[in-house]
């Protein structure tokens, strides 16, 4: 790009907000940066008063002060840098995988039905809550405020009422978003399988719907919500849940581990030796495995080799790769509708897992 903002500002930072900030922080005209970006005055300015209009978003207006003060301050001062990762588009693309990986975990999570990420005034961090129904509302993710910022600044999440405590829904432009993340996650586990190493990881970059690597887990990219939630809401011949709130708890405590187990120095590990049936391939224990975050990957490989062949297999799909009941049960070469008391049978072994390892751990402590 042309337009020298691209130089100064991060790189997941939207064209329009650079070219805003270029004209009102740097008194650049709205010609000058049309010559520059090579197109016509109107279109510059289009975009200008776009982003002028997104200021009643406190998110928004909070992204766009903290980049004026960051990289628009006069070079004397000292300010804070906003990034999550360092700044800017010149330099190794590997800078904004951090963002990336945030944005990729936030946005998984508002994707599931009743999400919100309640953000208030004066507050360094939001959450991303799920409405449970009669029973109330869970935690299901911690965030900076700074990332809540740039996903609101892309427009990936949108608040219909701002207030004290505003409340944001994933966007269209969000499912869409994270519908490349994941795509370019699993090419990169791709390479890393393949190749047996980590290349440096590529920007943000839209790709085709629906691509899938070979051999690798397919994820659905228009998840709505895990196959988790949606069992959870099934009822059985007593009228009561099909999955409770500790067997869905148990799962999403795997899941949480399995995605920070993602974020080692390789974006993602290698779980195929647990997948006894359907595999992808041998897989060595110790072949290729990052160092980062080896407490999540230990816990991930407890839990699943406690569950063993089978109850580990469907764990893994439904719970970590969000795969559709059907497609696990067509992969593992299961009757139809039987994976459910499978997945079921296997939350209630994962919940006593938990139960057992807590405690061992108080009897530790």
């Amino acid at each position: 790009m042309e337009n020298s903002v691209a130089f100064t500002v991060p790189a997941w930072v939207p064209e329009g907000a650079q070219r805003y900030l270029d004209h009102t922080e740097s008194g650049r005209s709205i010609r000058d940066i049309a010559r520059a970006a090579g197109c016509h005055a109107s279109t510059i300015l289009r975009q200008i008063r776009r982003v002028e209009m997104r200021r009643d978003d406190p998110l928004v207006d909070a992204a766009l002060q903290s980049l004026a003060r960051s990289h628009f301050s006069p070079s004397d001062q000292q300010a804070p840098t906003f990034a999550i990762v360092t700044p800017a588009a010149n330099q190794p693309e590997a800078q904004n995988a951090e963002f990336e990986r945030e944005a990729l975990r936030v946005l998984r999570r508002l994707c599931e039905s009743g999400a919100v990420l309640a953000v208030a005034e004066d507050m360094d961090k939001a959450v991303v809550v799920r409405d449970n129904g009669e029973s109330g509302t869970t935690k299901t993710a911690v965030v900076d405020c700074r990332t809540a910022q740039a996903l609101a600044l892309n427009d990936w999440i949108t608040c219909d009422n701002p207030g004290r405590i505003s409340r944001y829904r994933i966007s269209t432009s969000g499912r869409t978003a994270l519908s490349h993340l994941i795509a370019d996650a699993e090419n990169r586990a791709r390479t890393q399988n393949e190749f047996g190493m980590a290349e440096a990881p590529a920007s943000f970059k839209p790709a085709a719907m629906g691509t899938n690597a070979p051999n690798q887990p397919k994820v659905r990219y228009s998840t709505v919500e895990s196959p988790l939630i949606a069992l959870a809401r099934r009822r059985d011949r007593d009228g009561k849940p099909f999955l409770d709130e500790t067997l869905v708890g148990a799962g999403e405590r795997l899941r949480e581990d399995f995605e920070l187990a993602q974020l080692g120095p390789q974006v993602t590990q290698n779980w195929n030796r647990f997948l006894t049936c359907g595999g992808r391939g041998d897989f060595a224990a110790d072949s290729h495995v990052g160092q980062g975050h080896s407490g999540a990957r230990d816990r991930v490989t407890r839990a699943l080799s406690d569950l063993g062949p089978g109850l580990s297999d469907v764990a893994l799909r439904c719970c970590c790769y969000l795969e559709g009941l059907e497609l696990a049960e067509k992969r593992m070469g299961w009757s139809a509708r039987s994976g459910k008391i499978v997945l079921r049978i296997a939350l209630q072994r994962l919940k006593r897992h938990y139960q057992d390892q807590a405690e061992q751990d108080r009897m530790i402590g």
